[in-house]
């Protein structure tokens, strides 16, 4: 990808999309899973949004704490209730945790059916965006000075395995129907994009589909020519997250392939000797069976905010 300045910058804001790595608790989301709505309450006003704030506490993202996107915004890391709009960095989060890219693909091509009836996959993310926050946020946020960033794949590649796929048709239709996404958010005038490839999936295997990867970087690259004054980079979290898993000890973690079975409890901080974990939560790799603890979290943040300045 063609390297520019203006990608990263300190002011900047986000605008995510993606599943349960990216999702942040909202007061006006759905507990557990969004910052705004859900498939049932789908459709949201201006005050509902403006006056929605980002949850940070134990249950209010998928890591016990804040994830990589509110650690590289700054944005609804303390504890308590934060306003996107008195961060530096401003954190709008559409995620849904859970989400797939789709329930159907290109060609009629079936994709897994969704976690839940209230799932926002990541198209109807993208047009939720665009029928209820899009106007409402560029009043005061110009489309071309903020940045999309997306992480998704990550289920529809663990839900394929339960059945049976044609993998290149799957991989093909799941980058074509992402993109067609963003395409609709560069019609809205955004210039600038964030992609995440998969990271390695527990315990460590390290297998994310890397057909899919190359299918969704070659994708970026076509879209970044044919788009005139697109910017759009894909950074490799499978590649850091290796590197993390292969140097623990450097990054100051102790267990890489279990997760401690108390993670979700309310006084695990403090107690998590009680939970049969030797060593406090933040020194695991892995927080549950399908998710990072927040401090891997926040390394793989710096070691993002590092490669967007780079």
């Amino acid at each position: 990808m063609v390297v520019k300045k203006r990608l990263e910058s300190n002011t900047k804001p986000r605008i995510a999309f993606g599943d349960s790595y990216t999702y942040v608790q909202g007061t006006h989301g759905h507990q557990n899973y969004s910052f705004v709505g859900d498939a049932f309450d789908f459709a949201f006003d201006e005050q509902t949004l403006l006056s929605n704030k980002i949850v940070q506490n134990q249950t209010a993202t998928a890591e016990g704490g804040p994830n990589w996107v509110e650690y590289l915004t700054n944005c609804g890391v303390k504890p308590g209730l934060t306003s996107p709009r008195t961060c530096k960095k401003q954190l709008w989060d559409f995620a849904f945790a859970g989400s797939d890219i789709s329930t159907e693909y290109e060609k009629q091509t079936t994709a897994p059916p969704l976690h839940h009836n209230f799932t926002v996959s990541l198209v109807n993310q993208t047009l939720q965006f665009k029928d209820y926050a899009h106007n409402p946020l560029s009043k005061f946020l110009a489309p071309k000075d903020s940045l999309i960033a997306i992480w998704i794949g990550i289920n529809d590649i663990n839900d394929s395995s339960k059945y049976s796929v044609d993998f290149p048709t799957f991989y093909k239709n799941l980058t074509t129907t992402l993109f067609t996404s963003v395409n609709d958010l560069y019609t809205l005038g955004y210039r600038s994009f964030l992609f995440m490839n998969l990271p390695p999936s527990r315990p460590n295997t390290r297998k994310p589909s890397l057909e899919l990867a190359a299918s969704e970087c070659n994708a970026a690259r076509l879209f970044e020519q044919e788009k005139s004054g697109a910017e759009v980079r894909v950074f490799d979290a499978h590649a850091h997250l290796s590197e993390i898993l292969d140097q623990p000890a450097k990054y100051g973690l102790v267990n890489t392939t279990a997760f401690c079975a108390g993670y979700d409890q309310p006084d695990i901080g403090e107690n998590y000797l009680s939970y049969g974990c030797p060593t406090p939560l933040d020194t695991y790799f892995w927080f549950n069976s399908g998710h990072m603890t927040s401090h891997v979290h926040r390394i793989l943040a710096e070691k993002l905010q590092e490669w967007l300045r780079g």
